[in-house]
């Protein structure tokens, strides 16, 4: 069994969480009959345009970075002698199955309560080879992490090799690629992008491979202290996260129909303002485990929460319990939409003007409900024999 490092346990557990938020706050703003955030939005009234600001974009817009900075934190560079080949048979035989039982869970499972058309069901099907169903838009979060998987063996050699200097002039570039979603404000086309051609002249240096790199910039050459990673983590989370959640609520008139890519401008995960968010909450919970004044760069990094007998019996037990729930946290987030929508129907009674709760309680309550049922559920189908198949445990 490999080594856990706490603070990535920690990013885990609060980073799922932070997606249920997400997809709790979508409910307040979707204009699509799901109830999710589809082609067109609106906000019923202002508590909803703040509150929505607030969680979905101040709190948990860098949920999907962090993921994916955790996998590139732990995967990169792969193991001494590991081969692509080995690489991608325990890689993918570890999410492939679990999410291959969920594109058909979520095509079919709906059926039973009338969530969903037959006509529906066999239309979703039919394209399921090429992407996720209609009602399991959550999963197109899979697709980009395949991808970055089988980029890692890659670029794995070069980031063995590459010093602190080249990795910053990738991540330079990386950087000015954020900007790309505002200079689309202007023109839609960029670069030698055409009907004819998709792919720009910064194109490979895009997209979630930047986050890939900055993970491993962070664990091998970034060797600053405690007190220096919490300083600039909080602010630089505090300036992203500020400026994430001031973009929507710009965007979002009361009462007005507004095409979602316009609502959510500045929301893309890969813009400047999330990566600033997610760098930051990133440097926060590596602090988790650090004793003040040490520094953590390539060896202390991956020690991190390795501080032997000093801790108490009610610190290890959390630590205990913190490292089991991260290991449902695939599960749970592959599981969780099951829950999250009936919970959010309920509590929303039909008004999200008006619901139940009020909407600075029901966006949490939505989230941390569909939490607990998602934990629960995983625990149980992983006491199964075959379970990592099917929730990844």
């Amino acid at each position: 069994m490999s080594k856990r490092i706490e603070f990535i346990d920690w990013i885990r557990v609060v980073a799922c969480l932070m997606v249920m938020l997400v997809h709790a706050s979508e409910n307040f703003y979707g204009a699509d009959s799901s109830g999710l955030a589809g082609n067109v939005s609106m906000l019923a009234n202002e508590a909803n345009r703040f509150w929505v600001s607030f969680y979905d974009g101040f709190v948990s817009r860098a949920a999907v970075p962090l993921f994916m900075i955790v996998s590139a934190f732990l995967l990169v560079p792969m193991k001494p002698g590991q081969t692509m080949t080995s690489f991608y048979k325990h890689r993918f035989g570890r999410i492939l199955p679990p999410f291959v039982f969920f594109l058909l869970l979520y095509t079919f499972l709906p059926l039973l309560w009338g969530g969903m058309t037959w006509e529906q069901s066999l239309a979703d099907l039919k394209l399921l080879p090429f992407n996720f169903p209609s009602m399991a838009g959550h999963l197109w979060f899979m697709y980009p992490l395949i991808s970055l998987y089988i980029i890692i063996p890659v670029v794995s050699p070069w980031l063995e090799k590459a010093s602190a200097k080249d990795e910053r002039i990738f991540l330079g570039f990386f950087i000015f690629t954020t900007f790309i979603p505002w200079f689309r404000l202007i023109t839609p086309e960029l670069w030698g992008e055409c009907f004819w051609n998709n792919f720009s002249a910064f194109w490979y240096c895009s997209g979630y491979l930047g986050y890939l790199v900055l993970a491993h910039y962070i664990r091998v050459h970034l060797d600053w202290d405690r007190r220096k990673r919490l300083t600039i983590g909080t602010l630089c989370f505090l300036v992203g996260g500020a400026f994430t959640a001031w973009s929507f609520w710009l965007k979002g008139t009361p009462g007005v129909l507004i095409p979602t890519p316009e609502i959510e401008w500045s929301w893309p995960f890969c813009t400047p303002n999330v990566l600033i968010q997610t760098f930051g909450l990133f440097l926060m919970f590596s602090c988790i485990g650090m004793r003040k004044g040490a520094a953590a760069g390539a060896g202390a990094g991956v020690g991190v929460g390795a501080s032997a007998g000093a801790a108490s019996a009610a610190a290890a037990g959390k630590e205990i319990f913190v490292s089991r729930l991260a290991r449902l946290t695939f599960g749970m987030y592959l599981v969780h939409m099951f829950f999250l929508a009936p919970i959010a129907t309920w509590i929303i009674g039909g008004d999200v003007a008006n619901p139940m709760l009020p909407v600075a309680i029901a966006i949490p309550a939505i989230a941390i409900l569909s939490y607990i049922c998602s934990a629960a559920a995983v625990k149980l189908v992983s006491l199964l024999p075959g379970s990592k198949y099917l929730v990844g445990v």
